[in-house]
């Protein structure tokens, strides 16, 4: 009888959270040579779904705005900038894992824009807004 397999033994395989912070990280990382001054102090995060507050309620959400896919909020006190990538939604909206990379990469550069108080085009000059 074999006894259990050593942690080195174990194929190392990523869950779909992990593979889209990885997605995340690449799109912070993409910006940082541009950005990077302005981005060392801003903390980015990844959050399943939008709050409930977010959302609208009802009938009229059908007419009212899309789910939002990130969000920021700018320094406040002693609390950094953040900007929060929401991984459901994006998931959701996305054909093949490429599609998700390029709308993780665009809903990234939109959150930093809103944050530093500039045009997507203006911080990623290759963003194509498709909407």
């Amino acid at each position: 009888m074999r006894g259990p397999l050593a942690p080195s033994h174990v194929p190392i395989a990523k869950s779909r959270g992990e593979r889209f912070d990885d997605l995340v990280l690449d799109a912070v990382d993409r910006l940082k040579p541009r950005w990077g001054k302005q981005l060392a102090t801003v903390e980015f995060a990844v959050e399943e779904v939008p709050p409930a507050a977010d959302l609208g309620d009802g009938p009229g959400l059908l007419g009212g705005d899309p789910i939002p896919f990130g969000r920021s909020e700018p320094a406040a006190g002693k609390r950094p900038a953040v900007v929060v990538i929401y991984r459901r939604p994006l998931e959701a909206r996305a054909r093949d894992r490429e599609q998700l990379g390029a709308l993780v990469h665009d809903t990234v550069v939109e959150q930093v824009a809103g944050l530093l108080g500039l045009s997507p085009e203006t911080v990623d000059p290759g963003y194509e807004d498709e909407d």
